[in-house]
């Protein structure tokens, strides 16, 4: 039958199954890369506790956060959803990187950055940022001897009413892994 099909100017079957599967292809990848020459991030989220402590962690390291919603967070992360603070609170941090080693098992630290701002931290705080990290879903990386976590855009929600109902809403971070 292809033998027939080839000698009156058509496609086999088979044949035109995969050209239609590699066009396919090729018009997913262009779609893909159509936005600016690369594949976007893939943006994670998590939410409820993870994401209470995620924003638990980096709250009393931001500059852009007032006393009280340093204090707000703080109280939420440290199981008291009676707060005096009501309104919602969002946790941002550009990006943050951290780091331990396998073989000098002192070296833990993390770097956050708050736009043009770097705050740099080690041992427990540090290994509290990199312990959420990892319970969020951050991917580790790193080389021989080296651990690294990563992530960027972290954009938290803090909804204090919500929590306070102990209904498991109130609390939403997204970010991008890695930098």
């Amino acid at each position: 039958m292809n033998r027939l099909a080839a000698r009156n100017g058509r496609q086999p079957q088979g044949q035109a199954m995969t050209f239609g599967k590699l066009t396919l292809l090729a018009i997913s990848l262009t779609l893909s890369f159509s936005s600016g020459g690369a594949v976007a991030a893939q943006l994670s989220k998590t939410s409820g506790s993870t994401a209470l402590a995620l924003a638990g962690v980096i709250a009393p390291l931001s500059p852009l956060l007032s006393q009280g919603e340093k204090k707000a967070v703080a109280m939420l992360f440290a199981a008291n959803s009676n707060i005096p603070y009501k309104k919602p609170i969002i946790v941002t941090a550009d990006k943050i990187v951290c780091r331990t080693s396998n073989v000098d098992l002192t070296a833990r630290s993390c770097e956050v950055t708050f736009g043009t701002k770097v705050k740099t931290v080690n041992g427990p705080t540090a290994n509290e940022i990199l312990a959420t990290e990892a319970l969020a879903g951050v991917p580790a990386d790193g080389a021989a001897g080296s651990n690294l976590e990563s992530l960027s855009k972290l954009k938290c929600t803090i909804d204090p009413g919500a929590i306070s109902q102990k209904d498991g809403s109130g609390a939403d971070c997204a970010f991008e892994p890695g930098n």
